[in-house]
């Protein structure tokens, strides 16, 4: 979905951050501005900094700062595009939808509109549901006699279903009204014999525990029976407003605490949850009766770099670990951290703390088994590392979960790792994968790697796909010691690309209507994603670590990009030029933007077109050091040798993609 810039511009200009921020942060008037206590850190005076004037926040404490856009979506964990839309639906704007249909923006609306309305009849059921837990001393000793004080059940809008089969009848006087059925509160069966309609509570004598999404929206509910009826828990069905798969209990209330803390705890359960908070650990959360899906895992990056997934000791519990592990494997970069706790069998988290104390259970979590040593063991599960046969099944094992890393320093030492383990060099190990792997589609991909002798190689997709050898063999310049780069000796560049190695610089033509673009290379690159940020989706890993490790200031601005696309999706410029302020980069990315004012929308497909020809070039560049260290290795290290092929056909294939050239032989 593409907002156009103009539309966030007047939605930044029409939102009244003080009123917004207000809901958020107790504020109090100080001379011209407003302060309060940051959100974003914990602080006993008020350094929080709101001015209605510049329609800004900063802290003094953090450095924390932005508006109104800015503080929703690190407040609350939104995403952009749902940050746009909530404001602009407080502010009475229809969100243009340029990729959109009249249809489809109308269906949108619609949906929209359903949804705040559902919202609205699930409040007012959480509301009933308080009340009468004020009002059943059997409920209200049910989570006395669980060490749940008054105030945590406050917090969590912790409620109670009576046992009446219509309950609900006398909080919604319509009680055949189609939203109760549709906001999962009332079920709807009809007889078989006579047709006839029968409505009944869903939830009928047991502890309420309300779902919010990070907006604190009431979305659904969890219930927990009282004494021994079946199901022990029973959630909300799926409904427009909620989706098991989406949702997780109690990241609303312990999104202050994520960030205090430094990680989340998610466990399998409501009470877990609100025991846990109630004995000193607030951040913890829980999945809704489903295993953890990417979209959790996603979801609760946006609030921590650290995720530690709790479990039962027994069978069920690891294999609901192995089904975690499955869904934080895309996510597992170099910058965060996963684990895995796995409690005695005996123990939940709340009988574990009140058994040993609750500095005994921070010590257990910082000593959970990280994902690295996870995943090792669930390649050896069920394999015997002492035969040949129990070693293949573990490379087989192996493969969709090392592939299922993000590139990175992780995933390099893990390949050794698991090399160690089916006794197979990296090389080897990949070799065996590339036979069951799809065959290579276009120029680029994902760049794998190789861990040969204790170390950790780049190789390129010839490499894993397959490479062709083409003329003689490196061991003809071994003994030229005055020709290092045989390729330049044997065939010199064409004109053209001689130019090219002259000057690094990136000139393209005049065009009209446009002021001249940027200079170099990687300035034009920057230009062209920061005016169409989606393209960042189009380009390859190999992209992606070429860029992000230029030179400053374009390394740490394409760097930061990629974070934001990652966490945020695609934005408009206009979003982008509002998370770059006060950077490094910021005066950079302004002087790229201004350079060039097109009279017209942008060609997405032709920028696209442009961007690859050019990254391409970009990677030729980057590349062409890479293979000069290799081939002067190469004279005592056999896989340099190969690697000095691998990089010489890759410059190749780019070369060739991007400009149709003949580009020479190493030979």
């Amino acid at each position: 979905m593409a907002i156009p810039p103009a539309f966030i511009q007047e939605l930044i200009a029409r939102s009244d951050v003080v009123e917004i921020i207000g809901r958020h942060v107790q504020l109090k008037k100080g001379g011209a501005n407003f302060m309060g206590l940051c959100p974003f850190h914990a602080e006993k005076s008020s350094s929080f900094s709101v001015s209605p004037t510049k329609q800004f926040y900063h802290c003094f404490g953090c450095g924390k700062n932005g508006n109104a856009i800015g503080f929703l979506m690190d407040h609350l964990g939104m995403s952009f595009i749902e940050t746009v839309k909530d404001l602009a639906q407080q502010y009475g704007m229809v969100v243009p939808e340029d990729d959109a249909s009249p249809q489809e923006r109308q269906r949108a609306l619609a949906q929209r509109q359903k949804q705040a309305t559902l919202s609205d009849v699930l409040e007012k059921a959480g509301d009933a549901f308080k009340k009468h837990l004020k009002a059943t001393p059997r409920a209200s000793d049910y989570l006395k006699g669980r060490g749940l004080s008054g105030a945590v059940a406050k917090d969590f809008g912790i409620g109670y279903a009576p046992e009446g089969w219509r309950s609900l009848a006398s909080v919604f006087p319509d009680y055949s009204s189609p939203l109760l059925v549709e906001s999962g509160l009332v079920i709807l069966n009809q007889d078989e014999d006579s047709g006839e309609e029968k409505r009944y509570d869903r939830f009928r004598d047991r502890i309420m525990f309300p779902i919010r999404n990070i907006k604190g929206d009431c979305i659904g509910f969890g219930g927990r029976v009282l004494g021994e009826g079946s199901p022990k828990y029973l959630n909300s069905p799926e409904t427009p407003v909620f989706s098991k798969g989406r949702e997780l209990y109690g990241l609303f209330e312990a999104r202050h605490a994520l960030r205090e803390l430094g990680y989340v705890l998610v466990t399998e359960g409501y009470m877990d949850v609100v025991a846990l908070a109630q004995l000193g650990f607030p951040n913890a959360v829980a999945t809704l009766g489903t295993a953890c899906t990417n979209d959790h895992v996603q979801k609760l990056f946006r609030f921590t770099d650290a995720v530690v997934f709790s479990f039962d000791g027994d069978a069920a519990g690891r294999r609901a670990a192995r089904k975690a592990l499955d869904a934080a494997l895309p996510f597992a970069t170099d910058v965060r951290n996963v684990k895995f706790l796995f409690l005695p069998p005996e123990h939940d988290p709340d009988s574990f703390i009140r058994a040993h104390g609750k500095e005994a259970f921070a010590d257990f979590i910082a000593q959970a088994t990280p994902l690295s040593r996870f995943l090792l063991d669930a390649v050896r599960e069920g394999c015997d590392p002492n035969s040949a046969e129990g070693r293949a099944k573990m490379a087989t094992q192996a493969m969709p979960l090392w592939t299922g890393l993000p590139d990175g320093a992780l995933k390099r030492q893990l390949l050794g790792d698991i090399g160690e383990q089916v006794q197979l060099a990296g090389r080897e190990l990949l070799d065996l994968w590339r036979t069951r792997m799809p065959p290579s589609r276009g120029v680029a991909r994902s760049t794998p790697y190789v861990a040969s002798a204790g170390t950790a190689h780049e190789t390129s997709d010839a490499a894993l796909h397959g490479r062709t050898d083409w003329g003689p063999p490196l061991e003809n310049y071994q003994n030229d010691s005055n020709e290092r780069t045989p390729h330049l000796r044997k065939k010199p560049f064409s004109s053209k690309f001689q130019a090219e190695r002259q000057s690094r610089d990136f000139k393209p033509p005049f065009s009209p209507g446009r002021r001249l673009r940027p200079a170099s290379r990687a300035d034009h690159a920057a230009r062209l994603l920061l005016t169409n940020s989606r393209s960042w989706n189009t380009l390859t890993s190999e992209d992606h670590t070429m860029l992000c490790e230029l030179p400053a200031p374009h390394g740490l601005l394409f760097a930061w990009l990629d974070n934001q696309v990652h966490e945020y999706g695609p934005q408009p410029w206009a979003a982008l030029r509002e998370g770059l302020r006060e950077r490094d980069t910021e005066d950079m990315a302004l002087r790229l933007m201004s350079a060039t004012e097109p009279e017209s929308p942008p060609d997405t497909v032709g920028s696209d077109a442009e961007l690859r020809g050019l990254i391409d070039l970009m990677l030729n560049d980057w590349l062409m050091p890479q293979e000069t260290a290799a081939l002067l290795a190469s004279k005592t290290d056999p896989v340099m040798r190969q690697r000095y092929y691998d990089i010489n056909a890759r410059r190749r294939q780019l070369l060739s993609a991007s400009q149709g050239a003949d580009f020479p032989n190493p030979a």
